[in-house]
């Protein structure tokens, strides 16, 4: 029989919920009122931890509000994206990046590679 604690979703997936729910929101969020956006059944403690953990890698910022904080996002989800490309990029400093990185564009759609192109050689879209 398995319990519902047992069940345990991934990490990315908590933080992407609670992330999601910090850019939809146009003012920073209490822990309790992004357990109320989410409305996933997560205590708040959870949420707590959740934000707590953003706020330490530098993803999101706070503000004091009451005896707590309130959380905001630091970045958009593009944002995001990109330092999570960086950060996997960086992680593995024996890695030979310049293999890395060639097999990361050989492996990129043609749309994609072309917006590459364009975007290393200065040509803002």
């Amino acid at each position: 029989m398995s319990n519902a604690k047992d069940e345990r979703r991934p990490a990315g997936e908590l933080e992407a919920a609670v992330m999601a729910a910090l850019w939809a929101a146009d003012v920073p969020l209490t822990p309790g009122r992004v357990q109320t956006e989410i409305a996933s059944g997560l205590a708040r403690t959870t949420v707590s931890t959740i934000l707590s953990r953003l706020y330490d890698k530098g993803i999101v910022g706070r503000r004091p509000q009451g005896r707590g904080y309130a959380y905001y996002p630091e970045q958009d989800a593009a944002g995001l994206t990109a330092r999570r490309m960086h950060s996997a990029l960086d992680r593995d400093r024996n890695s030979d990046r310049e293999t890395v990185l060639a097999r990361f564009v050989a492996q990129l759609k043609r749309d994609d590679e072309q917006l590459l192109r364009h975007l290393l050689e200065g040509d803002e879209r």
